[in-house]
């Protein structure tokens, strides 16, 4: 099993995606529950889509990586944007280029990433990312709260193990907290500068659209993609769909690069 070691207290699972080592890497950042079993087979669809190689990992706390060894705070995206990824990158694709493709937290995560403007960075993909706390965003929390308390969600531990009811809590009791409610990285958008695809799916029952306007109105590069009768999770709701616009997106980047526009 592959495990990055990060410090005494945390190790990290990771996977590997082969693809051309001349093109940048995708790196696959999950969502607030999820873990790299969660994205099942979408990651080497995209992959063998670009020929790029890959990267997925656990976040602390999640999958097969090592429990959290204390309470959540406030700021755990920051955490793990700005401490756990760079860790990670620097670990597994030292000196690379790499594209970050972030669903939910992870697209959250992408952004504060991005805002840092790291030399290496490429460009971002976000898939149902927030920006700011809305109440159909805790609503729905609420109701995924209930379901987790009534043993509806039992399927989570399939993927996390016992750490499933403390990863879960760590999840809804951080957003439902007074404080979490002005939760906002909108200060961060004027700094994000690489490409980006800002993508949610047309019913996203935890947010709204204008999670998406707020970031392509702020970022400097950014441009919106609607996924009709969609969720909140659209490379397992519409698949083909998304493959289709995250390809575009990422070939067009590619080759800007090789082929830059002269004046």
């Amino acid at each position: 099993m592959p495990i990055l070691n990060l410090s005494a207290e945390t190790d990290i699972y990771y996977e590997l995606i082969e693809g051309d080592p001349a093109k940048p890497c995708l790196v696959f950042l999950h969502e607030g529950l999820g873990c790299c079993a969660m994205w099942k087979d979408f990651p080497a669809q995209l992959c063998q889509a670009t020929g790029c190689r890959g990267l997925l990992y656990d976040r602390h706390g999640y999958g097969q990586s090592s429990p959290l060894a204390a309470r959540r705070q406030l700021h755990y995206l920051h955490d793990y944007a700005l401490c756990e990824l760079p860790q990670v990158l620097a670990a597994l694709l030292p000196g690379q280029d790499h594209f970050l493709v972030g669903h939910s937290d992870g697209g959250s995560i992408a952004l504060i990433y991005a805002a840092q403007q790291p030399p290496r960075l490429r460009g971002i993909i976000t898939e149902a990312a927030h920006v700011f706390v809305e109440g159909i965003t805790l609503d729905g929390i609420r109701e995924a709260d209930a379901a987790f308390g009534a043993g509806k969600l039992r399927a989570l531990a399939k993927y996390h193990g016992d750490k499933t009811e403390t990863i879960f809590k760590a999840w809804s009791d951080t957003w439902l907290s007074y404080g979490f409610q002005f939760w906002n990285i909108e200060y961060l958008l004027p700094s994000v500068e690489c490409p980006a695809l800002v993508v949610q799916g047309s019913e996203d029952q935890y947010g709204s659209a204008a999670q998406v306007e707020t970031i392509v109105a702020q970022a400097l590069n950014a441009m919106p993609a609607m996924v009709e009768q969609c969720g909140h999770t659209p490379h397992q709701e519409q698949p083909q769909a998304l493959l289709a616009l995250m390809e575009g997106f990422l070939q067009g980047r590619m080759d800007a690069a090789i082929h830059p526009r002269t004046a």
